[in-house]
């Protein structure tokens, strides 16, 4: 069986160890940069390597050009996958502990490099815990492989594409409701959303224990905001191009297929200041 969106800590550990799987940890906080490479440093799942959201997961950050978590190169990634073991056909599992915040990052640049059996483990590492499944420390030195990307120019959206946009086509924001409404903004230096925009914080993904929500209850979710537009014509953003991938795979999780990313996000968004901004 291969995993596509999401899986649940009982499937990953009766996988554990198999030769074609790769685990990933790619805890990670704003605030403190090291300490998701030092909690994994404490505690992971056995076998599992360690990726960094600003060191493996993002390309270098040009102020004032691009947003604060730009995508790294097809090739410059695919060099990371291999330093992580991961080839064509490996089996990925990516985790965190924030609810698949930072891990739907990784599924989604996979899947961007045409790479679809990777999931991410639903309720993350405390749900691993909870289960009372194996931990250790240390860190895991993987055999290396090579992964030959082969690039979906269609899951990407640019900042034209926005500007150009159709009248039915969709903006999901996946940022708390205060911060699209503008009415704060602790991160990046303008606060507000992109005109026309509709609020779809990724946290209603899902349930009080950090879980995903069944599928039929994200593809309601989802049906009301997209109102009938095609799926190709529904665009994520976040932030910084990280949490937006969470709505994608709660899209995919539900059934839909064809939203597209838009990398840079409102980081990228408010580097020109003639862009337009909305509030409220």
């Amino acid at each position: 069986m291969t995993y596509t969106t999401l899986i649940q800590p009982s499937d990953l550990a009766a996988h554990l160890g198999d030769p074609g799987w790769a685990v990933v940890d790619v805890r990670f906080s704003l605030d403190d940069p090291a300490r998701g490479r030092r909690a994994y440093a404490e505690a992971h799942i056995p076998g599992a390597t360690y990726a960094h959201l600003d060191e493996d997961l993002s390309g270098p950050v040009r102020p004032g050009v691009t947003g604060r978590h730009p995508l790294p190169t097809p090739e410059a990634f695919a060099a990371t996958l291999g330093r992580l073991g991961i080839g064509n056909t490996t089996q990925v599992v990516a985790y965190d502990d924030a609810g698949g915040a930072i891990a739907a990052r990784l599924w989604w640049m996979l899947r961007w490099l045409g790479h679809d059996a990777v999931a991410v483990l639903d309720g993350g590492f405390p749900a691993w815990q909870a289960g009372g499944y194996a931990v250790r420390g240390g860190e895991e030195v993987p055999a290396p492989a090579r992964f030959v990307p082969h690039p979906r120019p269609a899951l990407l959206a640019d900042v034209e594409d926005i500007v150009r946009r159709a009248p039915g086509v969709r903006l999901l924001d996946a940022r708390a409701a205060e911060r699209y409404r503008g009415e704060v903004e602790p991160i990046d230096p303008v606060a507000g959303h992109i005109p026309g925009a509709l609020s779809a914080p990724f946290r209603e993904n899902l349930d009080d224990r950090g879980r995903f929500l069944p599928p039929d209850v994200l593809r309601r979710r989802f049906e009301r905001l997209l109102g009938g537009a095609p799926q190709a014509d529904v665009i994520c953003y976040c932030g910084s191009g990280v949490t937006a991938a969470h709505n994608l795979l709660a899209l995919a999780h539900a059934g839909f297929a064809g939203a597209r990313l838009y990398p840079g996000s409102w980081s990228h968004w408010i580097t020109d200041p003639e862009r337009p901004v909305a509030t409220g």
